[in-house]
């Protein structure tokens, strides 16, 4: 629901907007890649075959021309949902009943899961089905990056089979215990190798490039819905990384892609098609 602000305890507010859509981090991040372009293949553990919740997902990420063959519908379980107020300066609020029986399950055959693809993008709420793609990724050695989106040591066995971390802000905070984003980079950075970098919503994005932290700076828009912004960053990272191959490029481009998502209600339903985020960086140059 879209609100002018959030409601104090005990009183009402009155919502301009409702809609009731799809998300999670793979997912809104499938449907960004996809909208870009990319040819994507959604890989989850999701509720038994009578979850509603589980067939509404389904069925949303296969309009979107998203491969859901490899979506897992577990037996008695039943997915997450999430009830989420956006206000006026488009900042959100979320309560979230997490899945029933979902942290078990497993790819029924990862190696043919990851066979012919240019990417993954991993997301660590779930390691049970990230960590055997993540291994079966780096057997072919294509891009693995991780939306480290839950605080985990950088010495954690995702972590450390991942090619390019990228954290929220939050999550790199609580996973070093330090509020300076540069240092707490600086800090992982001793003992996570590869490309390193973390969001901070309109502060940008911050990376460690040679041991020094490099920052750039987010786009400046009227935001209205940033729920699904920071998967949008993920998944537009990893598609426009496997086109050049530069992080830094592919960072620009991501943070576009974020910004025209924030301008829009509906959370995964604002992602932007390939054109517009030409058209959006073409204007800002």
């Amino acid at each position: 629901m879209r609100v002018d602000k959030f409601p104090d305890p005990g009183t009402k507010v009155q919502a301009s907007e409702f809609l009731i859509t799809s998300g999670g981090q793979a997912g809104n991040a499938a449907v960004a890649v996809a909208r870009l372009g990319g040819k994507t293949s959604y890989i989850g553990a999701l509720g038994d075959h009578d979850d509603e919740v589980a067939s509404t997902i389904v069925k949303t990420f296969a309009g979107e021309n998203i491969d859901v063959s490899g979506a897992l519908r577990v037996p008695g379980a039943r997915s997450s949902v999430s009830l989420i107020l956006i206000d006026a300066a488009g900042e959100k609020m979320i309560a979230t009943r997490r899945n029933k029986g979902l942290n078990e399950a497993v790819p029924k055959d990862a190696a043919a899961a990851v066979a012919g693809l240019d990417a993954v993008l991993l997301d660590n709420r779930y390691t049970n089905i990230a960590m055997p793609i993540c291994l079966a990724a780096k057997a072919r050695d294509i891009p693995r990056v991780l939306d480290l989106d839950k605080p985990e040591p950088p010495d954690n066995p995702l972590v450390d089979c991942s090619t390019h971390v990228i954290a929220s802000a939050e999550a790199m905070r609580e996973s070093t215990g330090m509020a300076d984003l540069g240092a707490a980079l600086r800090k992982y950075g001793e003992t996570y190798k590869g490309f390193l970098a973390v969001t901070d919503g309109p502060d940008g994005v911050s990376w460690l490039e040679r041991g020094e932290v490099r920052h750039m700076a987010a786009f400046k828009v009227d935001a209205i819905d940033t729920l699904g912004a920071g998967d949008t960053f993920h998944g537009a990272f990893t598609f426009r990384l496997v086109e050049t191959g530069d992080a830094v490029e592919a960072m620009r481009f991501a943070a576009a892609a974020a910004a025209i998502k924030c301008m829009r209600f509906g959370g995964l339903m604002g992602a932007p098609s390939r054109a517009e985020v030409e058209a959006f960086l073409k204007r800002q140059s």
